[in-house]
């Protein structure tokens, strides 16, 4: 394989763990995929992942200028996750870092994936020519990412920008979220949350084309079956649904803008397949309750094109700034 230099990013989702090599232009060099074991001690998952990374260093044929870590909470980027309870198993303050400089030996630094998800949109996606945004993916939970006059900021307690999906917009809703708060983004504007808010509907006997196969498998009705099956059939318990996740989405965006005051807000994850069906409605939502100068001017809001890839990418270009800039916050 090619000489070039490169940096290995590294995104640690829920049930994926996603490699790549990226150069400092943000190219890939090669990618790979590591299925994290479910239910499996947290040594012997980060066992597979550094076999699995040293398989991809040896196919390229030389060693990483250094290794980003995308992760999933409060991140220290000399240790790893120091605050995520219940969602990894034992991967809270679990010494992450220090294994793969073990291993390695070449800079290794982590960092929570909603910030890495900014950083790559700008240096290659749609915040390249914005200093001020907020990324948003929304999936199994809501992360977030903001960059300040072209800053991407840390703080002591490693959460700034990061938390959009904790905070409290739904005071009706009263499931509880890992926070010990109820009525939260995760709970009202996920992609889990507008399934199992059907389901709540199916199982209360609300009509719907989905009811047959939510009392055969609750399980099936996720947010892409209500989505492909429901609201693209005009089922009015999906469609309504949908409606009111759209509403509570558009009011965590209206906080998002109050509080950083972006020139764009970029869209990610999974629930942006289905965003034909709701973004518009969700654009004239924030347009219409933001209290912004100049008045009358809304904030756009768009769908990444580089989501798939944008957590390996930015866990590289997070690594490249910290290596040319090591006593700066990420530019």
């Amino acid at each position: 394989m090619s000489e070039s230099p490169y940096y290995l990013g590294i995104d640690w989702g829920g049930t994926r763990i996603k490699l790549g090599a990226v150069t400092p232009d943000a190219h890939f060099l090669a990618q790979d995929l590591f299925e994290s074991p479910v239910n499996s001690p947290i040594d012997s998952v980060v066992d597979g992942l550094l076999n699995q990374t040293a398989r991809l260093i040896a196919n390229i044929g030389h060693a990483p200028l250094g290794i980003g870590l995308g992760l999933t909470g409060p991140v220290d980027p000399n240790l790893g996750v120091v605050l995520l309870p219940g969602k990894v198993k034992g991967l809270e303050k679990y010494p992450v870092v220090p294994r793969f400089i073990e291993r390695f030996g070449v800079p290794v630094r982590a960092a929570n994936d909603g910030t890495l998800s900014m950083i790559a949109e700008k240096c290659a996606g749609k915040a390249k020519d914005a200093d001020w945004a907020v990324s948003v993916t929304i999936g199994t939970g809501v992360g977030s990412g903001v960059m300040l006059e072209g800053r991407i900021l840390h703080d002591p307690r490693f959460m700034f920008g990061t938390q959009l999906g904790h905070l409290v917009i739904n005071t009706a809703n009263d499931q509880l979220c890992l926070t010990g708060a109820r009525g939260t983004a995760e709970m009202s504007c996920s992609a889990t949350a507008l399934a199992l808010a059907v389901r709540s509907g199916l199982q209360r006997g609300i009509p719907s084309l989905l009811t047959e196969q939510y009392f055969t498998d609750a399980h099936a009705i996720d947010f892409q079956t209500v989505i492909e099956q429901g609201v693209a059939q005009n089922d009015p318990l999906c469609i309504d649904e949908l409606r009111r996740w759209t509403g509570n989405l558009g009011w965590l965006l209206v906080n998002a803008v109050h509080a950083y005051s972006p020139e764009i807000i970029i869209l990610s994850g999974g629930a942006t397949l289905a965003s034909a069906y709701f973004l518009d409605e969700l654009q004239e939502h924030v347009n219409r309750h933001i209290f912004r100068y100049p008045p009358g001017v809304g904030v756009p809001i768009v769908i990444s094109d580089i989501a798939e890839h944008a957590g390996v990418l930015g866990a590289s270009m997070m690594m490249k700034t910290q290596l040319e800039n090591p006593t700066h916050s990420i530019k």
